[in-house]
């Protein structure tokens, strides 16, 4: 299973079937080496030409760490390659290698240890060679000092040729190579990947009041399931996937293919799209509540965890009925009854357990929610 996890005991696990397609995008890149200089480093992270991933990628080493990586540089031990890639804008992305870059840094051009904030000194243990023991960066001598500048790191950068619509390789590549200590959810090598409004938009709505009640944790998901659902909220409700033919789908590729799209993050679509689900989350909080997003159980209770593809079709024919009627024309009255009987349908309870990637379900029980909740027919 891809896109759901069964990781959080907040979550429904459901049977979504996700096709893993490979991606011929692989074949439409280019890579090369250089020889990178730390001062050249700490230039183009300056003047904005380096990136680190937005809004996720925090600095983890403790000092002891980052000190014995600072003594390697000055005793002129190998230093592991780090991997960008090339922007569309000439720009170079960190894939791999940042906390050895901000580690450098941190050290030559801030003097403060971004973990907490202090001064920073490598550690005084045995561990580090007594010439250079809890010291600063000003403290070392002028000889040393040039040293950590001029030695060099060897950079793989990667770049895609085509399509030029999108940065679709780039997401493959951190999720093959990355080397950090753990395996990065799908959400998480968006983040890194797809630099833009979009990526910001999808962090600023998870804060959503109602979003947070109606999700059933208050506290953001630190692997950002949450975020991703947010996410499949505008894609499987948006125009591409009522044009996908009706066989199944990889909702990681259509996912990513969303979020990669230039127009997806021009400042109209994304002022659109923060109102929708704004509007959408307020309103199904205050007529339905928390049970909002919860499947019922056999003997017809609503449970406590929150179900991924109850949360798609009911938020998306909200949404259309929203559009199309506006808020004011829509019948609240008997909707609590209307939620209860479209979980009931076994049409319906079909679309959202089984094959649910597959897109004759995904729009099916769009649909069945939009004729069920708001008499709507979804088209």
């Amino acid at each position: 299973m891809e896109e759901e996890t069964v990781e959080n005991p907040n979550i429904e696990n459901v049977d979504n079937d996700d096709n893993e397609v490979s991606n011929d995008d692989l074949f439409n890149i280019t890579s090369w080496g250089a020889d990178m200089s730390f001062r050249e480093l700490i230039s183009m992270y300056d003047d904005d030409e380096l990136l680190k991933p937005e809004l996720q990628r925090k600095y983890v080493w403790d000092k002891p760490e980052a000190s014995r990586f600072i003594e390697s540089i000055l005793l002129g031990l190998p230093i592991p390659s780090i991997f960008l890639a090339n922007t569309s804008d000439n720009n170079k992305l960190i894939i791999d290698g940042y906390q050895r870059i901000m580690t450098v840094y941190d050290y030559v051009k801030k003097g403060i240890f971004s973990k907490d904030g202090k001064s920073f000194k490598l550690t005084n243990t045995d561990k580090i060679n007594h010439r250079w023991r809890n010291k600063s960066f000003n403290e070392l001598s002028d000889f040393d000092q040039k040293k950590i500048k001029q030695t060099t790191i060897h950079a793989i950068i990667f770049e895609q040729k085509q399509p030029k619509d999108n940065d679709s390789s780039l997401y493959q590549i951190f999720e093959r190579i990355n080397t950090s200590g753990k395996i990065l959810k799908p959400q998480e090598i968006r983040n890194c990947v797809y630099q833009g409004n979009l990526n910001s938009l999808l962090f600023e709505l998870n804060q959503d009041i109602n979003w947070r009640k109606l999700y059933g944790v208050d506290d953001e998901d630190p692997r950002m399931l949450d975020i991703e659902f947010i996410l499949r909220f505008f894609a499987l409700g948006s125009e591409e996937i009522k044009r996908e033919s009706t066989g199944q789908i990889s909702l990681k590729m259509f996912l990513n293919e969303y979020m990669g799209k230039k127009s997806h993050n021009q400042k109209t679509f994304i002022n659109i799209k923060r109102i929708e689900f704004q509007n959408v989350m307020k309103f199904l909080y205050d007529t339905l509540g928390i049970i909002s997003f919860r499947n019922i159980s056999s003997e017809g209770h609503y449970q406590t965890r929150f179900n991924p593809t109850i949360f798609d079709s009911v938020s998306i024919a909200t949404n259309y009925a929203i559009t199309k009627l506006g808020q004011k024309n829509i019948s609240t009255s008997e909707l609590r009854d209307k939620h209860l009987l479209l979980l009931q349908n076994e049409t319906f309870k079909e679309y959202s357990s089984v094959r649910t990637t597959n897109n004759l379900h995904i729009n099916g029980r769009i649909r069945l929610a939009s004729k069920i909740l708001y008499n709507l027919d979804y088209e």
